[in-house]
């Protein structure tokens, strides 16, 4: 039998070209989306600051009950109080997103307070950078532990329950270090490069099993959050001293002039009401990301790219610098 082709029109993401087109349901955005989501339940993980709180809000003005984790209880707390004085309904829970028990824990204290669940956020991560022949195991494990086997211990723990009910979306934050290669970031570009095609494989089956549960990606550049200041979890380089203080003043000053956290949420919250896969938030994604894959089709080496790229590269979607 011969299969017509799959094509990005059709409403499907590309990956499944790699897929057999027989087998696969193509939906609809309209299909594939939770166009309403009053009264539904958010999981968000990194939920105190930053992308995370950002769309714990824009979630909780939708009308969702929250349930929110976090490392970092007193910052968690703050904002779940902050919340529940604007009328959401919010539960909250220290959580190490490495540990498997802990997100086992996590996901079954969410069903069981708040009835279910319907959107999930993998989105704690940190920062972290250095050059292969220098870095220890402990400096790896650090980046990988949240950044990768979060998510993955999150998919691992919820989405059962979304095929289970035909029903909800699944947003991981990943990083336009997931689609192009910055020179110094090693171990991040390796956690962030995992959540994408963790995500592009997962959305695939997903399809393939003709399940209603939708998927996305976020690949931001550089937005205003503490992922640069991820020094304070570990003991051995948070100790206070001029140095730190100075470098951290540096960090500051260069994230001010990244892109807010509430844009990115609101781009967040468009994707999963419109059932779109890959969330870009700064408009020079795509040629950086197209230049690489330029690069492999044309037999050549990989280019230079530096972490600037994240920055300058922000005119985001929304309209603003």
């Amino acid at each position: 039998m011969r299969c017509p082709p799959v094509r990005a029109s059709d409403g499907v993401n590309p990956v499944l070209k790699a897929a057999n087109p027989c087998q696969i349901r193509i939906r609809t955005k309209a299909e594939a989306s939770m166009k309403e989501l009053q009264g539904k339940v958010a999981a968000i993980t990194g939920a105190a600051s930053g992308i995370g709180l950002a769309m714990a809000k824009r979630f909780a003005r939708a009308g969702m009950k929250l349930s929110l984790a976090d490392r970092e209880e007193k910052p968690l707390e703050a904002a779940a109080t902050w919340l529940r004085e604007g009328g959401a309904e919010v539960v909250t829970r220290v959580v190490d997103v490495s540990d498997a028990d802990q997100m086992d824990a996590y996901a079954a204290s969410t069903l069981e307070t708040l009835g279910g669940v319907h959107l999930v956020c993998n989105n704690a991560g940190v920062g972290g950078g250095g050059l292969a022949w220098e870095m220890t195991t402990a400096d790896w494990e650090f980046v990988l532990g949240p950044n990768l086997w979060g998510v993955i211990h999150g998919v691992r723990v919820f989405t059962k329950h979304l095929v289970e009910q035909n029903e909800g979306h699944v947003v991981n934050t990943a990083s336009m270090a997931g689609l192009v290669s910055v020179q110094g970031l090693l171990p991040y570009n390796v956690s962030k490069h995992g959540v994408v095609t963790l995500s592009e494989t997962l959305y695939a089956d997903l399809q393939n099993a003709n399940k209603d549960v939708g998927v996305s990606v976020l690949c931001p550049g550089f937005v205003n959050t503490q992922i640069a200041n991820a020094d304070r979890f570990r003991a051995e380089q948070a100790e206070d001293s001029p140095e730190r203080r100075a470098r951290q003043a540096m960090i500051d000053q260069f994230m001010a002039q990244a892109m807010s956290p509430d844009v990115v949420a609101d781009m967040v919250h468009d994707a999963v009401v419109e059932g779109r896969f890959y969330v870009l938030t700064h408009s020079g994604t795509e040629q950086a990301a197209l230049a690489r894959v330029q690069r492999i089709v044309d037999g050549q080496n990989p280019g230079r790219l530096d972490a600037g790229l994240f920055l300058r590269g922000g005119r985001n979607r929304a309209g603003d610098n």
